[in-house]
């Protein structure tokens, strides 16, 4: 069964060309260890929400934009061998610092309950 890991993250609007060239740098990293599919989305209508919301889960200043996104994995088993290899590759690290505030991310694995 499919996995997948996804991430909301704050960017500062002016670096959205920075991080959408960061993001597909990596993106042929995540599928040559067995990633599927690898979805960066903008945010456009993020509402501000009376409890919570996207842009507080992230921490968001004024000055930035909820990325909300998500890697496919054929199943969990090689998500984690793939994180491993990943987490460990240098080109990863030759990538430099990630154009946003990493401490700030939320991140989690799922597994699909209904994909139509």
């Amino acid at each position: 069964m499919k996995y997948v890991d996804g991430f909301v993250v704050a960017v500062p609007a002016d670096r959205k060309e920075i991080y959408r060239a960061y993001a597909a740098k990596a993106a042929p990293l995540f599928k040559e260890f067995g990633a599927t599919r690898m979805v960066e989305c903008w945010g456009d209508d993020v509402p501000d929400g009376k409890l919570t919301d996207f842009r507080m889960a992230v921490k968001a200043k004024d000055d930035e934009v909820v990325v909300f996104s998500w890697i496919e994995y054929p199943s969990k088993d090689v998500r984690d061998a793939a994180m491993k290899k990943i987490m460990s590759d240098p080109r990863m690290e030759a990538m430099g610092d990630m154009p946003f505030d990493g401490k700030r991310m939320i991140f989690g694995g799922f597994a699909p309950i209904l994909d139509v």
